[in-house]
């Protein structure tokens, strides 16, 4: 039961977001109970531009980690040259290490 709601909860968000999104490609996060994932995604070809995840990168707490994800996928998608996104947080409430990712995103010069 709670994983259909779940479920649902991610795909309404994700609905909201394509609507949304017009050209823009997709920052999509995956949180789990140890790591956080990001990763911009272009979803009119199905491929994935840039990505960061904490397997690769550590510092500090979870929340600190988050941050430093957010800002090493800013930098891998001003190479690719990729400036605006939409973000797609889940099933995940803005908080916490969403949040965190989030405003690194933003500080490292992505655009949403």
């Amino acid at each position: 039961m709670a994983a259909q709601t779940s479920i649902r909860r991610k795909l309404r968000a994700r609905r909201k977001v394509r609507i949304a999104a017009g050209e823009r490609p997709r920052l999509s996060v995956f949180r789990s109970s140890k790591h956080i994932y990001a990763q911009i995604i272009d979803d009119k070809n199905g491929t994935t531009l840039a990505a960061a995840s904490s397997a690769v990168v550590k510092s500090g707490n979870k929340t600190d980690t988050a941050a430093a994800v957010g800002k090493a996928l800013a930098e891998a998608a001003s190479a690719r040259g990729v400036k605006q996104v939409v973000f797609d947080r889940g099933q995940y409430k803005y908080h916490g290490r969403v949040k965190a990712l989030a405003d690194a995103a933003r500080e490292g010069g992505l655009d949403f």
